[in-house]
């Protein structure tokens, strides 16, 4: 059996409003976040601030969230999942090693994790380091 654009077209659209619960909203709204009402997580004395998660209008899954790191530290060991990210340094020097090779990042720096590539992140400066994460994809 065969189908045309038209029919593929109809398809995922009907597919996409099925999903769909009546009365909310499926994807992001557009909204501004002030840095003090981020909801703040602590361990082992670093900080994470969740900043959003959810579908864009393609579908897209994005999660977004900030990392504050003591001198030294690392938030987990290095790991690999199916979903992407990108590091973006607003303060301090971080080594990021992908795929076993490292690189020291500072501010305005980014680094990015293609999918299922091993990756970790490291303070290795003396002052606290901050960067964003922006994980693109769902795993499965």
């Amino acid at each position: 059996m065969t189908y045309s654009r038209r029919d593929l077209c109809l398809l995922v659209s009907a597919l996409a409003a099925s999903s769909a619960v009546a009365g909310q909203q499926t994807t992001l709204p557009s909204r501004a976040i002030p840095y003090d009402e981020m909801p703040v997580r602590e361990n082992h004395g670093n900080q994470s601030r969740a900043i959003f998660s959810g579908e864009l209008h393609t579908g897209c899954y994005v999660e977004v969230h900030q990392t504050r790191l003591a001198p030294g530290s690392m938030p987990h060991p290095p790991h690999h999942h199916a979903h992407e990210e990108m590091f973006l340094v607003r303060e301090g020097t971080i080594e990021v090693t992908l795929k076993g090779q490292s690189t020291h990042l500072g501010p305005g720096s980014v680094g990015f994790a293609g999918s299922n590539d091993e990756h970790g992140v490291r303070n290795i400066g003396p002052t606290p380091a901050e960067y964003f994460v922006v994980a693109m994809g769902k795993d499965a």
